[in-house]
């Protein structure tokens, strides 16, 4: 990913996105993107990163011990402030759809922005919407108050967010309107993919958005948005 396409990406949204890949692909039928309605900490906001993923659990207290549920702990963040930038944080939440841990408060995304971390997606809870740091979205399940017995099951495995598969060092790119994995393949068209989408789409939201738009004006546009998209 060059930093023009990253700049990009930070500009638009998931659904352009997603839109912008079928473009490439030359098809539709895309289906790498979360399902659902999920709740965005910063809804003006994009997220574009390698994921980190990881999987937690909070609705009864670990089994193992201590100090292993320690040493996990301490490898998560490791983890998360080593991963190559930009990156995201991918949580899966094992109790889902009966989340309660509140993993996603204040003290946790101030730790994974301070590691320079772009935000975070989790099919989980957050909390602290008044009090979480400004840069650092997150995109998740829920809103509780409270984190339950959070613990961190594993790290770096494939996990699932919104029936979105998401493998460590997939490149997500997320919003208030959920997530999409963008596909390797795609990553090389997806700058000039994203133009002509947006170009295109012009051709008919101008002439709809003047004065004296009717059916005729309408049949024009989208003719030429129809030969656009070829």
């Amino acid at each position: 990913m060059t930093p023009t396409l990253l700049d990009l990406l930070r500009r638009v949204d998931t659904p352009t996105v997603c839109n912008a890949i079928e473009v490439v692909q030359g098809k539709r039928g895309f289906d790498g993107f979360t399902r659902g309605t999920m709740l965005c900490s910063e809804p003006g906001h994009s997220v574009v990163g390698y994921a980190v993923t990881a999987q937690i659990a909070a609705l009864a207290p670990p089994t193992e011990a201590p100090e292993v549920i320690r040493a996990r702990r301490m490898a998560y963040y490791k983890a998360m402030h080593d991963a190559p930038k930009p990156s995201v944080a991918v949580i899966e939440d094992l109790d889902f759809p009966d989340c309660i841990g509140a993993y996603w408060g204040e003290v946790n995304t101030t730790i994974h922005k301070g590691f320079g971390m772009a935000g975070a997606l989790t099919n989980g809870v957050m909390r602290d919407l008044g009090d979480l740091p400004a840069g650092f979205p997150v995109i998740a399940g829920s809103i509780g108050p409270s984190h339950g017995f959070v613990h961190v099951r594993s790290l770096g495995e494939p996990v699932s967010v919104f029936g979105l598969r998401v493998a460590q060092g997939d490149l997500v790119h997320a919003d208030r309107h959920g997530a999409v994995v963008i596909p390797e393949a795609v990553i090389p068209g997806l700058e000039a993919g994203i133009g002509k989408l947006l170009a295109s789409e012009k051709l008919v939201l101008d002439p709809a958005r003047a004065a004296g738009f009717d059916f005729g004006a309408f049949e024009k546009a989208w003719t030429a948005f129809e030969n656009a998209r070829t």
